[in-house]
Order: C-alpha cells, then structure tokens, then sequence
C-alpha cells in the first residue's frame, strides 16, 4: 500500500464530540488541508470552561474556524451542514466504544440525506480513528492513509492547548502509537488513517479526501 497523491477538498468539516478530538484523530491532515487552502471547520458541542476555550485554541494552532453547537442533535448539525456545504466531512465510527461519539456520529447521519438531496454536499464523508483502533466490531481498518509526517508537529501544538485533558500521559502517546502504525503502513513517519461512509447509498470512489 502506498500514500496516494494529497489532493485537498476545497473545505473540510469535522462533526466530534469532544474538544480535542478533531486534533486528535485528523489534527495532521487538517493542517495539511488549511495549509493547501481549505477552509477547514471544527464543529464541536458546546463544553464549560476551560475546555471552551481549549477548543478555540485548538482550533487556531491548526488554522480552522470552530463552531460549538449549544443543542447537538440532527436538527443542529443538519443546519450547520446547510451553513457551511462542506465538500467533505469526517466524524467518529459508528460503532465507536465512546458513547458520546457514537451519538454525534448517529445525528450526522440523520442529517445527510436532506442535506445531500438539498445541496450536493457534502460529496465524501469519513470517520475517523479511535482508541487503540477499535470499534466494538472489532480493529478500525485502512482505507483512506494521509501522511502527516509535515504536520506532526502541528498536530502536537493543537494537542498540547487542551491543558485540561490527559494529552502528556494518556492521549499523546496514543496518538503517536496510532501514527506510526498508519504510516509503517505505507512507509512514511507519520500518517491518519480515514474509512468512507457510504451517502445515500453511494461510497466515494476517490482514495484521498
């Protein structure tokens, strides 16, 4: 398997849980993208501080633009794929260990298809990692590898601003355990690694986001 050509979308939207998991599980190739000139998006539910404010900081060491949905829900992540027209979104496996991933993935998935019929967009949607690389079903498999070899360091900046969080001594590591294991896939540094949900009955052709 190799790294195919990085081809960026013209905008990217992130619908996850949690403050920090947008960095966490695509903070690489999300710099990668708003490096190329994509108008990348971090949509979040609204958390307390200080983990608010995390999400803002975050959000700017890759560059993004952040929305902290105050309801989440279908009807609030239908109205924000309305706002934005995203060209591709990434959100959490459906079948996720964490319960607050897998519900933020089920709204998303409840608001395609008005939106898609409606707008066209979003064209591709992907979910991400997540712990260790395991779903209740079992290990998440490779699909769609970007490397982030570049934007590591990146990646570890937007990291490092949820100071709230156990970034040092728990998701780090694992980030950086989950990043070699990509990349040794396809023979670079670091990589993420991205699997297709189908759009109306439709998967993407295309092995690049």
């Amino acid at each position: 398997m190799s790294v195919p050509d990085f081809i960026p979308p013209d905008s990217v939207l992130t619908v996850m849980a949690h403050p920090d998991d947008a960095e966490l599980w695509a903070g690489g190739t999300l710099a990668r993208c708003s490096a190329a000139g994509a108008v990348v998006t971090i949509a979040v539910p609204h958390h307390p501080e200080p983990r608010a404010s995390e999400a803002a900081a975050g959000a700017t060491a890759l560059n993004a633009g952040l929305h902290q949905i105050e309801r989440p829900g279908a009807a609030a992540v239908r109205e924000l794929l309305l706002e934005t027209r995203p060209e591709v979104v990434l959100t959490h496996p459906l079948r996720d260990v964490h319960p607050d991933h897998r519900r933020i993935a089920e709204a998303l998935l409840e608001a395609l298809p008005e939106v898609v019929i409606t707008t066209g967009r979003p064209r591709r949607v992907y979910t991400v990692d997540t712990y260790n690389g395991l779903t209740l079903d079992g290990p998440i498999p490779a699909h769609t590898i970007v490397d982030v070899s570049r934007t590591w360091a990146t990646k570890q900046g937007a990291l490092a601003a949820h100071v709230s969080q156990p970034i040092a001594t728990h998701f780090g590591p694992m980030a950086q355990t989950l990043a070699r294991l990509w990349g040794a896939r396809v023979g670079v540094t670091h990589a993420e690694n991205f699997v297709p949900l189908p759009v109306l009955g439709r998967l993407t052709a295309a092995n690049f986001l």
